[in-house]
């Protein structure tokens, strides 16, 4: 059940998302990766720069050149939001937590796939389980999808991202738009696959939510370090040596995060809750929409 504050905070967040990113994004549909939601139609032959997961493999088979599907427009995007909503987003020590700078990129992938009649839904992982949300169309139904996230319970232990996304595959969906929000915590090794499988069918994007003293640590002494999601609770003394050891640890797990959303054919967009998180996510999609423009002109 969300509370009035929380009814209150997604109130405002609301219309920050529509004054700001319809203010500064202009157009009727803001495609966030272009090409989901349609269907295959003719081929032609391939050429540099076309995604090769759209291969035509019979024609090419056939006619021994290489041939890509072209695609017919539908009338209706699906997107499913694959959201972390395990305990360790419950951190921050900037601006806001990680838990609010996840909500707040819900809204906005949300408020930029959801016009003319598309639907969203989410899988919503918070640590003890995933909760489904039924897919729902247009305005009311977006508001509808961001109390229900919003009103889940964050709970102990670590989110499985294996299963959520192996739990995007069933039941087999059509062409879409996957947009995952997570802090990646954790060894990428065991949701690499099934992420991999994921964007086999469908459009990848990627928000990375991080918060500052997850990549660096300050050599402030001793201090006491809790484990969200177990609860332990340990004594640290952080000198110059555990602090390098720390920040380079942490680049590493990030380089590694990165490297498996690579490989797996997916998007990647890094939100901290030190940064304007809604201007970095007009950047992102406008860097998009030129890459994606340039492309068509060279066509």
């Amino acid at each position: 059940m969300i509370s009035a504050s929380q009814t209150a905070v997604l109130a405002r967040l609301h219309l920050q998302v529509t004054r700001r990113l319809d203010g500064l994004l202009q157009g009727d549909y803001l495609g966030l990766i272009p090409g989901p939601g349609s269907e295959a139609g003719e081929s032609r032959e391939y050429r540099p720069g076309d995604d090769v997961r759209r291969m035509d493999w019979p024609v090419t088979a056939r006619t021994t050149v290489p041939h890509v599907r072209l695609t017919e427009a539908d009338r209706e995007l699906e997107t499913w939001l694959a959201v972390d909503a395990s305990a360790s987003l419950d951190f921050g020590t900037a601006r806001m937590r990680k838990w609010d700078v996840a909500l707040a990129a819900a809204a906005a992938m949300t408020h930029l796939t959801v016009r003319g009649g598309n639907r969203a839904g989410a899988l919503v992982c918070t640590g003890d389980g995933v909760r489904r949300i039924p897919a729902r169309g247009g305005r009311r139904g977006a508001q509808s999808l961001m109390h229900a996230i919003a009103g889940l319970e964050m709970r102990p232990g670590r989110a499985d991202l294996g299963e959520l996304f192996d739990g995007l595959m069933r039941p087999p969906r059509r062409r879409g738009l996957v947009v995952i929000i997570s802090d990646f915590l954790g060894d990428p090794e065991p949701w690499q696959r099934p992420l991999s499988r994921l964007a086999v069918r469908h459009d990848i994007l990627a928000v990375e939510v991080v918060d500052p003293r997850e990549l660096e640590l300050p050599p402030v002494g001793v201090i006491e370090v809790a484990d969200p999601e177990s609860g332990q609770v340990h004594e640290v003394d952080v000198d110059e040596r555990l602090a390098g050891a720390y920040a380079e640890a942490a680049a590493k797990q990030r380089a590694e995060v990165a490297g498996a959303l690579r490989t797996a054919g997916a998007a990647h967009l890094r939100l901290s809750t030190d940064r304007d998180w809604l201007l970095d996510i007009v950047n992102f999609v406008a860097a998009r929409r030129h890459r994606h423009n340039r492309r068509a002109e060279v066509r």
